[in-house]
């Protein structure tokens, strides 16, 4: 497996100690993540991990001016840091030492994530083609106008970091989610939309997924500078505020914007593994990417799949940092084809709750429940957490083919 190089590595990363605990107060939430991050910014400005940026930056107009800016504001604030330790206000910064104690070979990994390049141009390239091809999005002008103005910002401020760009791009992604979920409750809360719960059960699913792919990403280093967090977190919530508006005006608008954002994850992504195809080869995969796509509970995975037909199922491979990323390629044409359905109003629920099932009564198999049993010979659940112990209260001559 490949090490953590990321900020939060070892602090509540998915399936490690501290994952799935109950959070303290919000006041001590906020004041402990405030006193972290103002010492991770002094660290950034005292020890420059702004030259990171320098050295990747285009060469175009706009870079060199945001790096005069950005270098005359790191370099007074420098000197105000150091005149406000040297008179006790503030504590004494010391250099991060975390990435020190990496050993040879996970060090030799990190220079290979660090040599990892994308190329912007072909990435709209793969776009314009697309469109071409028909397979673009139909989207009012203001939403396109977001849309391109979105792009052209990570164009920008992740020239040549595809990692850094990969995070802030599923942190930004997860927003939706959380979007569509809080107004669907809010409607059923309200009264006035009770058939969304199928909705909220594919959100969670589609979330659930962009979580991994966030993880994945903080693993490989991608929330490791300050400045990169900053903007990340910042814009994520901006987005929610921005979806949480569209839906409220148009459900459908919401779910556009989204599968144009998609659309480009998808474009980003290929064009990525073409051109880091045997680095990438070479890379071991990080270890909740393995536990998610081989191991995990496969039902919320399964749950993404919305455009599938009926019982066919997708198991991707997990060898290396290549197959990560064709899988997180593959998901998001998943969410692609979801999004398109939403908006679409054509989504169909994969359950069958009607009740009719073969025999009819109490305790016979619904037509959904074996789609996640089909490891049954290995005695193997692949659905919800708590089907184990609802089938096990059932006598046994009721299980009829269910397990």
């Amino acid at each position: 497996m490949a090490a953590d190089y990321g900020f939060r590595s070892g602090s509540g990363r998915l399936y490690q100690d501290g994952y799935g605990s109950v959070p303290s107060s919000a006041t001590a939430l906020a004041l402990g993540n405030f006193k972290k991050e103002f010492m991770e910014l002094r660290k950034s400005v005292r020890f420059n991990e702004y030259k990171e940026l320098s050295s990747t930056m285009d060469p175009n107009p706009l870079s060199k001016a945001a790096l005069v800016v950005g270098s005359a504001l790191q370099s007074t604030l420098t000197k105000a840091d150091s005149w406000l330790e040297g008179r006790g206000v503030l504590g004494k910064v010391e250099q991060d030492t975390a990435r020190a104690s990496l050993t040879p070979k996970e060090r030799k990994v990190l220079e290979k994530l660090q040599a990892l390049r994308l190329d912007d141009r072909r990435v709209i390239a793969r776009e314009h083609k697309r469109e071409k091809e028909g397979r673009g999005v139909k989207a009012p002008w203001l939403i396109k106008g977001s849309y391109v103005f979105l792009c052209w910002v990570l164009d920008i401020l992740y020239a040549n970091r595809p990692i850094q760009r990969f995070w802030v791009l599923e942190t930004v992604a997860r927003m939706p989610y959380f979007a569509y979920i809080s107004m669907l409750h809010l409607y059923e809360s309200l009264g006035w939309w009770r058939a969304g719960a199928e909705l909220r059960r594919i959100h969670f699913a589609e979330e659930w997924n962009e979580l991994h792919h966030l993880q994945i990403m903080e693993t490989l280093g991608g929330d490791h500078l300050w400045i990169d967090r900053f903007f990340a977190e910042h814009a994520a919530v901006f987005y929610y505020w921005v979806i949480i508006l569209m839906f409220f005006a148009s459900p459908s608008a919401a779910y556009v914007f989204s599968e144009l954002v998609e659309n480009h994850a998808v474009d980003t992504y290929s064009e990525f593994l073409e051109e880091n195809k045997e680095v990438l080869q070479g890379i071991p995969p990080p270890l909740v990417a393995v536990t998610y796509y081989k191991s995990g509970d496969l039902y919320l995975f399964d749950a993404l799949h919305t455009e599938w037909e009926s019982g066919s199922i997708r198991r991707p491979e997990c060898n290396n940092l290549y197959d990560v990323f064709v899988n997180i390629r593959d998901d998001e044409l998943e969410h692609v084809a979801t999004m398109k359905a939403c908006a679409e109003n054509t989504i169909k629920p994969k359950m069958d709750v009607s009740g009719e099932a073969e025999g009819g009564g109490w305790g016979t198999t619904p037509k959904w429940c074996c789609r996640w049993g089909e490891d049954r010979a290995g005695l193997t659940v692949q659905g919800p957490r708590g089907l184990l112990s609802i089938v096990a209260a059932y006598p046994q001559s009721s299980r009829s083919g269910c397990l």
